[in-house]
C-alpha cells in the first residue's frame, strides 16, 4: 500500500455529527479534503463502499482505511499506525494505548 497523501472527509449537509467531526478535526489541526455526498455521486459511492450500501455520514477515509462515523480520537489512532506523516508537526504522534488521552487533552484545550 502507497502512503495516503490526505485525509478525505464525506459529508451532507445539516448533519450535526459531521459538524461535530469537522469542528474537533479543526481543533486538531488535520487538513483534510471534504467531499459532499449530495453534490458528489462518486463522494456517495465511496461511502456507501465503507459504509455497507448505506450513506452514513461523517466517514472519513486515510488510504485503504475506511472510518464510518468516526470519532476524532479513532482518526488519530489510523493516522498514528497508517499515515503518521499527515499529523501536523505539533501534535505528537500517538501511540496506540495513549490515543484516547492525547485527544482529550487536545479537545479540552
Amino acid at each position: 500500500m502507497q502512503s495516503p497523501s490526505h485525509i478525505d472527509v464525506y459529508w451532507r449537509p445539516g448533519c450535526a455529527f459531521c459538524s461535530s467531526l469537522k469542528r474537533q478535526l479543526d481543533k486538531l489541526g488535520l487538513e483534510r479534503v471534504e467531499h459532499n455526498i449530495w453534490d458528489d455521486d462518486e463522494a456517495a459511492a465511496t461511502v456507501r463502499h465503507f459504509a455497507d450500501g448505506h450513506e452514513t455520514v461523517p466517514t472519513v477515509v486515510i488510504g485503504d482505511v475506511g472510518l464510518v462515523n468516526p470519532r476524532a480520537k479513532d482518526v488519530l489512532a489510523v493516522l498514528g499506525a497508517e499515515a503518521p506523516h499527515l499529523l501536523p508537526a505539533e501534535t505528537p504522534r500517538p501511540d496506540q494505548g495513549r490515543v484516547g488521552k492525547l485527544v482529550n487533552r487536545l479537545l479540552k484545550a
